[in-house]
């Protein structure tokens, strides 16, 4: 698997074996232990992640009204990410901004990973790279 650049299948095995290992209490990676700290955020997920053979392929449409867990654990763990680098640059004052105006890290998070979520989606409809200039402005609309 590339750590970097994941498909979907191995970005889904990662979130099944993270949450597999810590039911089992196995030993678990840093990245597998931000993962459960999410996952554990979202017990609506919990089903899916217990049913790796069932929700493998499982396709989502958002046009319909439906989130896509796994896609929805990512983008935590990328805001996260973010945040913790400080990469776009000024996202870790947004952020603990954000954790200000709402009293805590997952309101937060969920923000962030909305913002992130649009930029991906313009880039994606424009055939363009991300634009880090939108997504930090989309943030700070929402900081105020």
């Amino acid at each position: 698997m590339s750590l970097y650049n994941p498909n979907r299948d191995q970005a889904r095995q990662f979130l099944f074996d993270a949450w597999a290992k810590f039911k089992q209490q196995l030993a678990l990676t840093d990245l597998e232990k931000i993962a459960v700290e999410v996952i554990q955020l979202h017990p609506e997920y919990h089903a899916i992640l217990d049913a790796p053979k069932r929700y493998m392929q499982q396709q989502y449409f958002p046009e319909m009204g439906e989130t896509n867990p796994f896609l929805h654990i990512s983008l935590h763990l990328s805001v996260i990410e973010q945040v913790s680098i400080n990469q776009p640059h000024g996202i870790a004052s947004m952020y603990a901004a954000l954790q200000q105006k709402h009293g805590d890290q997952h309101h937060a998070q969920h923000d962030i990973l909305e913002c992130l979520a649009e930029t991906i989606w313009q880039a994606q409809r424009n055939s363009e790279p991300l634009d880090a200039s939108l997504y930090l402005n989309l943030i700070q609309q929402r900081v105020g």
